[in-house]
């Protein structure tokens, strides 16, 4: 899949994990990759985005400033469903159980689960996405 041009060509190690993707998912993968970039872009106080592996699944950080958590990706084994995750210390999952618990389905306290045979939830998932690139800033915001 092409990169546009708002966003990095992925490392190499990502890339790679990228290509693991069962085809099923890579669209809605890729597209939430790119929502990622596109809300980091339009969001106050997010600055660099690091792209990077962590537990072999793509994950995209604040590099500078620190203002957010991590969002990481993943994707079923069989492809039927794509993965966003951020860590389950923060109260990002209850805060959006509580918005978007009709709309996003919210596994434990770290996980929004995507079926890949329904378009993505992009209002949703942007807002969501802005939210955990500004945590921690907004979590220390007098």
């Amino acid at each position: 899949m092409a990169v546009s041009a708002t966003q990095p060509k992925p490392p190499h190690a990502v890339a790679d994990a990228l290509a693991a993707c069962p085809s099923a998912a890579r669209s809605h993968v890729w597209a939430i990759r790119d929502l990622i970039y596109h809300t980091a872009g339009k969001t106050n106080g997010v600055g660099e985005i690091e792209e990077t592996l962590k537990w072999g699944e793509p994950a995209y950080l604040t590099h500078r400033p620190k203002s957010g958590t991590t969002i990481r990706l993943g994707w079923t084994a069989d492809g039927t469903r794509a993965r966003l995750f951020v860590p389950c210390q923060t109260t990002l999952i209850e805060t959006w159980r509580e918005r978007y618990g009709d709309t996003l389905t919210l596994v434990g306290d770290r996980e929004v689960s995507l079926p890949t045979d329904q378009p993505l939830p992009r209002a949703e998932l942007q807002h969501c996405i802005a939210m955990a690139l500004t945590y921690h800033s907004r979590k220390t915001a007098p």
